[in-house]
């Protein structure tokens, strides 16, 4: 120590500077993990009985409040996309996470005062007449509000946090880069699940035993918490700051290619000069969508280039880069269609939930596991299947081959899309049996009783359900977060949200059509609220013939898109949008 001192001292003498202190790495990641686990311990904690919020006390049906939790989930997961372009392009990762943080706060606190106010929600029902209001306009307001508010929320902590972390650990000079971040992604996927965990065990536990008012009381400190946690390490933090809108890049690519739509297409090995950034690694774009190549191709230098090598009309001539940047996004957009039928069979958590309260659920005499607690065994699949791909059966294929061994990408997202439509095939089929066997009890009249079946037997779908994640959401991110530039990793990490969002838009749709249709003539809904008088069975097998045609549909897509890309090919990062706030750490450092 008295060495390093005496050693600081002479070269501050000599005029150098002490060695700043070299941001990022591990130390960053126990606050922005915190931030994303409470959160989300916050937020998924409030879903699983949300159904049974809004039945109780806000009367409404099962039909209408499974639609509005539809699409405040559809709101939940597309906002990140809009935080991931503000965050990308103006404000940066941080202030991004920072905001959301405090409107999900917001939010929260809203929903909590739903339940100690007693004017926000309907008046309890009357006992003598059994009378029941429904909520007013200004209830209803209140409700959407806090909704609205955690949505927003979400848009800026969930892209962001993800990408945020990859900021701190991403060396792309290292050789085993791609390891070190499919790694990265694996164990942070984890983490997530298992707060996900705690939040169908712990907290939906609290709302049954301890009402609504301690069990939104709860997630509400825990996000104050993990604001707190989040800003307390900020002078720790690796920032990435933007310096372009990633949405104006893109309109000016369309705009000069439609400009320019005229000019002869010319193949890649021409004498015909692109505009690229100066010192950038990119000199000409890729054959693929050749269309958009005519926005980067110099008619007149004299014309189209001004001072410092730049264009002087943007909108009549873009760089190789920014070409490069919307391609990518436009060739990846078939695969991440195919990822969303998996969303749709995910979101059908508040039939799960009728089905579990109609069965058995005692593990012993004294105690059952929560009805909304059984999407636990999701993440739990989650959480052990991920450690031991990681640690187990990876580094054992590789000592078998001699050689570094990973399931690619784009195979992992195929198998989750397989275990998807295998979880539809079993839900519909145990659905079917458990009806039966309630009509056989003389339950079919009476949806509410409990049938002499174990609610076991729907562990095996939720297995399957968290396969399909582990092996297509973790692919599906570290397939985009790998395939785009640095400077799109919160839009990288933010698409497969966008999946889910449409998703929970087509969901309801697909709700909205099967109540319609089965409904007429007066026959009963396959997807009524007495779930002994519906055929949910047929509704989840009419899901896993959509996810077999999806399946098929994913690798005609994978098949198109053909290899994915290698990381020396990839777009200049520091030519794309982004630079490095802490100036005392050195190129190769970032």
């Amino acid at each position: 120590m008295e060495a390093s001192s005496e050693e600081r001292k002479t070269s501050t003498e000599q005029g150098e500077e002490p060695p700043k202190r070299r941001k990022g790495g591990l130390i960053t990641m126990p606050f922005i993990i915190a931030n994303e686990s409470f959160e989300k311990v916050a937020s998924y904690g409030l879903l699983p009985n949300m159904i049974s919020y809004l039945m109780k006390d806000y009367r409404m049906s099962v039909a209408k409040g499974t639609n509005l939790i539809f699409f405040w989930s559809a709101a939940t997961n597309f906002m990140p996309l809009v935080g991931a372009f503000l965050a990308d392009s103006f404000l940066g990762r941080f202030l991004t996470i920072a905001l959301g943080s405090l409107s999900s706060l917001l939010g929260m606190i809203v929903l909590w005062l739903t339940t100690m106010i007693p004017h926000a929600k309907p008046p309890p029902c009357n006992s003598l007449t059994g009378n029941c209001k429904s909520p007013t306009a200004a209830q209803y307001a209140v409700l959407v509000l806090a909704f609205v508010l955690m949505s927003i929320g979400a848009g800026g902590v969930r892209p962001c946090s993800q990408a945020f972390g990859a900021d701190q650990v991403d060396r792309r000079d290292n050789p085993k880069r791609e390891r070190v971040l499919e790694t990265f992604f694996n164990w942070y996927y984890a983490t997530s699940c298992f707060s996900v965990l705690i939040a169908l065990t712990v907290i939906v536990y609290i709302q049954d035993h301890l009402g609504w008012r301690v069990g939104f009381g709860v997630p509400a400190i825990l996000m104050l918490l993990s604001a707190l946690i989040f800003l307390m390490a900020s002078p720790l933090y690796i920032r990435m700051k933007p310096r372009k809108s990633l949405l104006t890049s893109f309109a000016q690519v369309a705009v000069a290619a439609c400009r320019n739509r005229g000019l002869a297409a010319v193949p890649r090995d021409s004498n015909v000069q692109y505009h690229h950034a100066k010192d950038s690694t990119i000199t000409t774009p890729s054959n693929k969508l050749r269309f958009l190549n005519k926005a980067c191709i110099i008619r007149d230098p004299e014309q189209d280039i001004g001072l410092h090598e730049s264009a002087k009309n943007p909108w009549r001539l873009c760089t190789v880069e920014e070409v490069e940047e919307l391609k990518v996004l436009i060739k990846v957009i078939p695969i991440w269609s195919s990822g969303i039928m998996m969303s749709i069979n995910t979101s059908q958590s508040s039939f799960q939930l009728l089905q579990a309260k109609s069965m058995n659920r005692h593990l012993a005499s004294k105690f059952q596991i929560p009805a909304g607690s059984f999407g636990m065994f999701t993440i739990i699949t989650i959480v052990l299947w991920i450690p031991l791909y990681d640690r187990v059966f990876i580094p054992l294929a590789s000592r078998l081959r001699g050689k570094p061994a990973r399931i690619g990408v784009k195979v992992r997202m195929g198998l989750g899309l397989f275990c998807s439509f295998m979880a539809m095939v079993i839900s519909g089929t145990v659905e079917n049996i458990r009806r039966r066997r309630a009509i056989l009890e003389g339950h079919y009249d009476d949806g509410q009783s409990v049938v002499d079946m174990s609610a076991l037997w729907l562990v095996p779908q939720y297995c399957l359900h968290g396969f399909a994640e582990a092996f297509n959401a973790i692919g599906q991110t570290e397939f985009y977060y790998s395939e785009f530039p640095k400077s799109m990793s919160s839009i990288a990490t933010s698409l497969f949200g966008l999946g889910m969002a449409v998703a929970n838009l087509l969901a309801s749709i697909v709700l909205s059509t099967v109540d319609n249709i089965t409904s007429r003539g007066g026959k009963e809904s396959w997807v009524s609220s007495n779930i002994n008088k519906g055929r949910y069975d047929y509704y989840y097998w009419l899901l896993a013939v959509l996810s077999f045609g999806n399946l098929l549909y994913y690798l005609a897509c994978s098949w198109a898109y053909g290899p994915c890309a290698e990381p020396r090919n990839k777009i200049n990062d520091e030519r794309n949008g982004f630079e490095v706030e802490d100036e005392s750490r050195s190129g190769k450092e970032g």
